[in-house]
């Protein structure tokens, strides 16, 4: 590891909304000296809150970067939207952290977020620090937020602190490492550490008087690789506790790693755009050095890019910083093409994704008469840019647009974000549920596409139902003598197109197809004929083997007052749900089950009228189940139907023509 990579750490901050993220991020940045007065998000003026919706609204709905030194090291941050609608932000911002923080509210406790969040970091295996914030609110309850928190998220958090009461009277906690804590305390903390560690409960079995500073050594070996927790306590508006999670980071986090005289890899992970100077790609670099006017490969588009400038951006300040160095993240300007995802370089070392973010409501844009539709379509298209799940469709003989949405809440932000930066007033139609479709069971498509002259294409399709989840999986057994290797690509490359709309006009997903039978003749065989051909292949295929259709489910967690509980359970039963047996918990009655999202849209706004806002309705989404034969749900199709393949041939044919 280089000097300069092992004084550098990337950490992600994460948590459910109102945990007091932002909050917590400005007073680290206060607290380090890099900035001189403190803002607020109630006020607005938070620095890792730039956009004008964000000031407006209070929340944050993209994540931001801030750099300060703290004791020598430099520290790249990440605060990340901590509502739900904003996922796809959270889901980019795991990829290139290699630490994480996760804020959980002493009062709130651990909510869905926080527990998809935390599934997410263990998948990707990164190192995390768990801060109780807001022991300063009525309410808390530290000692069963900590209960919670072994029971939802992992019982390898150790608490390595002692909270100095809590409420009203929180007086701050006490470091159980220190030689002045309650030794009682400090026995304690030992014991949790051995009880999770074999040959540690041995050590501590066998040995006299512990040795608390080869203790500290050991902890910390296990929570820079990810197998053990700590946690610390805090009000981050008071900027109590903030100086302890500095510390934190410092002694329980890795350094990042890299090799700047390795070849250049690295990863575009957000796009932004500057008014004066374009495109913003910021980029996590992972080996290499990039320089002010270096030409960088694109490895996905093959193509290549002459980065301009170099910055690092935070809020609205941007400073020149010339050179990007391995374990470093910077924005590079002039990567005019950069997607969301690009690597750049070579990508071996870029870790993978962790899927977190899925699109389940769909909703169509309106704008006045007087308002230019190609303005609003540009508009849309440069915010799929940074978003690219928003997957924004012109459907040109329809002259509708229509967009992705992971929740109500961001197409609120998207009405803000189109008028204040581009000046535009659109409208969004009723928000309603993505289905899918899955093959009903195994079967072949074929299509011998040969009129009209000239062309030639010949294929067959096995198509077989998958598991759950499993996406679409492709493969050929055909010879590259029968089938040259070129129209095998094109079919490969046109299948999941072909699959964009099936029977009902939903996305079919979950199958497996083989390409079984392929022929082209060495005359009549035009270039794109398998793109022509393979639609049809593929739909004759689903025309055999029948769709089920798929609904999406989400996992809830609904906490009411006890003499609300019968009336919560009968409707999620009205509403097709399932549920585990309650639970009470004091005054309060917590109940976990799986609910469709279509059954539920409005159902959190039902239960906080019926409670009197006693109650707290938690979801994420948990994947997509079949529907009772009594569910139907048909979409429009987009174009002509391959089914009808004399008029589908004639569509394309001018379509490729023109």
């Amino acid at each position: 590891m280089t000097e300069a990579a092992a004084s550098r750490i990337n950490i992600g901050i994460f948590a459910h909304v109102d945990a007091g993220k932002t909050t917590t991020t400005e007073h680290l940045l206060y607290e380090s000296g890099r900035i001189r007065n403190l803002g607020s998000v109630d006020s607005g003026t938070a620095v890792t809150d730039s956009l004008e919706v964000e000031r407006q609204r209070g929340i944050s709905v993209r994540a931001a970067l801030a750099s300060f030194a703290w004791k020598g090291v430099q520290i790249n941050l990440v605060d990340t939207p901590g509502h739900v609608d904003f996922l796809s932000e959270v889901e980019r911002s795991l990829r290139v952290m290699d630490c994480a923080v996760l804020i959980l509210s002493a009062v709130e406790g651990v909510q869905a977020q926080s527990e998809m969040i935390w599934n997410a970091l263990r998948k990707l295996n990164i190192p995390t620090l768990v801060f109780m914030n807001k022991l300063d609110r009525t309410g808390a309850d530290p000692a069963a937020v900590l209960a919670q928190a072994h029971a939802y998220l992992s019982e390898n958090i150790i608490p390595v602190q002692r909270p100095l009461l809590d409420g009203l009277d929180y007086a701050g906690a006490e470091d159980l490492w220190d030689d002045g804590a309650e030794p009682a305390a400090r026995t304690g903390l030992l014991e949790m550490i051995a009880e999770r560690d074999e040959a540690l409960l041995e050590r501590y079995m066998s040995e006299g008087e512990p040795d608390f500073a080869a203790w500290r050594e050991w902890f910390r070996q296990r929570t820079t690789t990810g197998t053990m927790y700590p946690l610390v306590y805090g009000a981050a508006a008071k900027g109590m506790g903030i100086t302890a999670l500095l510390d934190a980071m410092l002694d329980y986090f890795p350094r990042a790693g890299g090799n700047p005289d390795a070849p250049v890899s690295g990863i575009v992970y957000n796009i932004q755009r500057d008014k004066a100077m374009g495109r913003m790609a910021f980029v996590r670099l992972y080996q290499g050095r990039v320089r002010n006017r270096d030409t960088v490969k694109l490895h996905l588009q093959d193509a290549e890019a002459k980065v301009t400038q170099i910055r690092k951006v935070e809020g609205g300040r941007a400073e020149d910083v010339g050179e990007l160095a391995a374990g470093d993240i910077a924005v590079l300007y002039g990567l005019s093409t950069a997607r969301i995802g690009d690597i750049i370089g070579d990508p071996d070392p870029v870790p993978a994704e962790a899927k977190l973010a899925v699109p389940l409501l769909t909703a169509r844009v309106f704008w006045d008469a007087d308002t230019d539709e190609r303005q609003v379509i540009f508009a849309l298209g440069e915010l799929a840019d940074e978003d690219p799940l928003l997957d924004a469709q012109w459907l040109q003989e329809e002259r509708e647009l229509h967009i992705k949405v992971m929740g109500p809440i961001q197409l609120e932000v998207l009405d803000s974000v189109l008028e204040s930066r581009y000046g535009l007033k659109v409208t969004f139609g009723q928000p309603s549920v993505i289905y899918k479709e899955t093959p009903a069971q195994a079967g072949e498509g074929y299509i011998a596409y040969l009129m009209p002259k000239p062309c030639w294409a010949i294929l067959r399709f096995a198509i077989e139902p998958g598991p759950r989840g499993s996406g679409l999986q492709y493969a050929s057994v055909v010879r590259s003598s029968d089938l040259l290797p070129q129209y095998q690509n094109e079919t490969a490359r046109r299948v999941p197109e072909a699959l964009q709309q099936g029977l009902r006009g939903w996305e079919v997903t979950d199958l497996k197809v083989t390409l079984v039978e392929g022929n082209h003749h060495v005359w009549h065989t035009h270039p794109l004929d398998f793109a022509v051909a393979t639609p049809m292949g593929i739909m004759d295929g689903l025309a055999r083997t029948g769709t089920k259709l798929l609904e999406p489910i989400l996992q809830v967690r609904i906490v009411v007052p006890e003499e609300n509980g019968g009336r919560v359970m009968n409707d999620l039963i009205q509403m097709r749900g399932s549920f585990e047996p309650p639970v009470l918990q004091g005054e309060r009655m917590i109940i976990e089950g799986r609910l469709p999202l279509a059954t539920s849209l409005e159902y959190p706004v039902t239960l906080s009228s019926f409670t009197k806002g006693r109650s707290t309705f938690t979801s994420f989404f948990a994947g997509y189940e079949e529907c009772p034969p009594e569910v139907t749900a048909e979409r429009t199709r987009r174009g002509v139907n391959p089914l009808d393949q004399a008029k589908y041939i004639l569509s394309v044919r001018k379509a490729l023509q023109g």
